[in-house]
């Protein structure tokens, strides 16, 4: 069968377009990602050390594309506080920070704080958490309707428990004391008759070395990562509960401009990277524990009832804060509802219902 010049020559000309094309459509991408907290955490190892190698590797390996990432962390381009705005306006592509730095943009990005006593673990709790973002819209959605980034991964942490340089048994024993924490968990003490102080993990060490306060609302993670055991050595297992409220965000501009087969694989791995920052939470809390243990820190597991006795006067707060949220124009006693029974779907037994009707 003989087939004529000019066929051959338009098939000729048409898989040199189609090359050319294709080559032409390959791209070098280089993100910037950072976050204010350092690599000792979690959640950022996990950005620098699995995120953003494993996007580079699969997206090389499946697409005629190249990715770059130029990483900033512990406030080398954003501070903690930073970092959401830091995204925004295109300071960084990617950002990894904690909705607890803005309490103002994101009233109901804390909802698991305003339940306390909640899931223990953090793959429960981020279980917990991906079930409410998929139920309550404005969750992801805020993030692009008002601050220019898409949310693409949530970061549970290990329970809060509380460290101190005294020993406690009952809520009574932490009347009148100084504790610290990070702002959104403070009304947790003032339940408690403690004297809330508001610090960061910057002045934590001389703080608690100096006594300008006695303990400190925290992770066994970080509690043993700033070395705080070794001015505060009792470490309570009061189990406040373990919140996901860490999130990965992306540039809205940024994300516009990838191609749809990058698109999935950044999305693949960073549905990954949430599994990965639960289950290694958890791995490494009983590790945690133990070195604690080794270097001189006194474990202390209260029962179930001191527990329900911190519980009992908190029980009215969950719905004063819904509805103060409520009042905002957010789904608060919604949410709350969803999140309390998504942790029961869990297998969660709360110390007490909250009722936030």
């Amino acid at each position: 069968m003989r087939i004529s010049r000019t066929i051959l020559g338009a098939a000729l000309l048409a898989a040199f377009v189609v090359g050319a094309s294709g080559a032409a459509q390959a791209e070098t991408f280089n993100f910037r990602m950072a976050s204010g907290h350092a690599p000792a955490i979690l959640y950022v190892n996990l950005m620098q050390n699995f995120f953003a190698p494993e996007v580079k590797k699969r997206v090389e390996a499946k697409t005629p594309h190249k990715i770059n990432f130029v990483e900033g962390y512990a406030g080398s381009i954003v501070k903690v506080n930073e970092t959401m705005g830091g995204v925004q306006n295109g300071v960084v592509d990617f950002g990894g920070f904690c909705f607890c730095f803005e309490p103002a943009n994101l009233p109901l990005h804390s909802f698991q704080v305003y339940l306390p006593f909640g899931p223990q673990g953090a793959v429960q709790s981020g279980k917990q958490a991906r079930a409410v973002y998929n139920q309550v819209p404005v969750m992801p959605g805020v993030f692009e309707e008002k601050f220019g980034q898409k949310l693409i991964a949530l970061m549970p942490f290990d329970s809060y428990h509380l460290g101190t340089n005294f020993e406690w048994k009952t809520v009574a024993d932490l009347k009148g004391h100084k504790i610290a924490g990070a702002g959104p968990n403070l009304p947790w003490l003032e339940f408690a008759g403690a004297v809330p102080v508001q610090s960061s993990m910057a002045e934590a060490y001389a703080s608690l070395q100096t006594r300008v306060y006695d303990g400190w609302i925290i992770f066994a993670s970080v509690y043993l990562s700033g070395r705080l055991h070794e001015q505060a050595p009792y470490f309570t297992m009061i189990g406040f509960g373990a919140i996901t409220w860490h999130g990965l965000t992306v540039n809205s501009r940024t994300w516009a401009r990838l191609p749809k087969e990058v698109q999935e694989i950044v999305l693949e791995v960073a549905a990954e990277y949430e599994g990965k920052s639960g289950t290694i939470n958890d791995e490494k809390f009983d590790e945690n524990i133990k070195t604690l243990a080794a270097q001189n820190t006194k474990i202390v597991t209260l029962p179930a009832d001191v527990r329900r006795a911190w519980a009992e006067p908190i029980k009215e707060w969950p719905k004063q804060k819904a509805k103060e949220i409520d009042a905002k124009g957010l789904p608060a006693t919604q949410l709350f509802k969803i999140a309390m029974s998504e942790a029961e779907k869990l297998g969660y037994e709360w110390p007490i219902r909250y009722k936030v009707d």
